[in-house]
């Protein structure tokens, strides 16, 4: 009876470690206005530790990182939201290490808590690109699973280098670059290593190839012009002073 006793505990613990909901919002959470902001300098990290800072960083880039969108895709924006800047300190529960996608819902209670953002979605068809397997496959080199995982090693004009990346992740950084959204319409899944170079100033004297010819050479993928669905995040309210630490 001791025997099954033990047995039915271990398994009601592990159900309860199971059923147990990630957290909802971070520990602690310090937000001040940056002394003397620089928009162009702004910085954020994520540090193994899982404790989320920023300096002298605009709401617009915290909205961006807290909901997975583009600038573009970002409406109702008051005239101040690229221009006051935030230094940020949080502490997640537990001092859990997030990932990029369980810091999201926290910063979205962040901003929902400390500046009462409201917002509501719509999806549009929209000119864009389609990022797809080229006819002569795919030279992607899946992630080693002792690879740490890392978002943006070296994502830069002229160079697309990276580990640990989702296709739907280079089609996220390859929007700006491209001049149009783009969505990932590879149907590969996993996480990949890649490595390409191109000729970001569109030199004519330069050896790199163009953005698109680099991604079917290097990586074996295409940027088809099409119609593509886009998250559209409308503001509807946002206050300017955050509440109190």
């Amino acid at each position: 009876m001791i025997r099954t006793a033990l047995i039915l505990l271990t398994l009601t613990t592990a159900t309860q470690a199971q059923t147990t909901p990630p957290a909802k919002s971070f520990e602690v959470a310090s937000i001040r206005p940056t002394p003397n902001p620089d928009p162009t300098q702004g910085t954020w990290s994520l540090p193994n530790t899982g404790e989320f800072q920023t300096h002298s960083l605009t709401l617009n880039w915290i909205i961006r990182l807290a909901y997975d969108v583009d600038a573009k895709q970002i409406e109702g924006k008051p005239t101040w939201l690229d221009s006051d800047c935030y230094d940020i300190k949080t502490k997640p529960e537990g001092g859990i290490k997030l990932t990029r996608e369980q810091l999201r819902p926290l910063l979205q209670d962040l901003l929902q808590q400390r500046f009462h953002l409201a917002v509501h979605h719509e999806t549009r068809l929209v000119p864009g690109y389609a990022l797809v397997v080229a006819k002569s496959g795919p030279k992607l080199h899946l992630t080693k699973a002792e690879t740490t995982p890392n978002w943006r090693d070296n994502f830069s004009p002229g160079n697309l280098k990276g580990r640990n990346l989702t296709p739907a992740f280079l089609a996220q950084q390859l929007t700006p670059l491209a001049g149009l959204p783009c969505v990932d319409r590879t149907h590969l899944t996993g996480n990949y290593d890649i490595s390409a170079e191109y000729n970001a100033d569109q030199d004519p004297n330069s050896p790199l190839p163009s953005l698109f010819t680099a991604l079917q050479e290097s990586l074996g993928l295409k940027l088809e012009p099409r119609k593509v669905p886009v998250d559209f995040l409308i503001i509807d309210h946002i206050d300017r002073t955050p509440t109190e630490n």
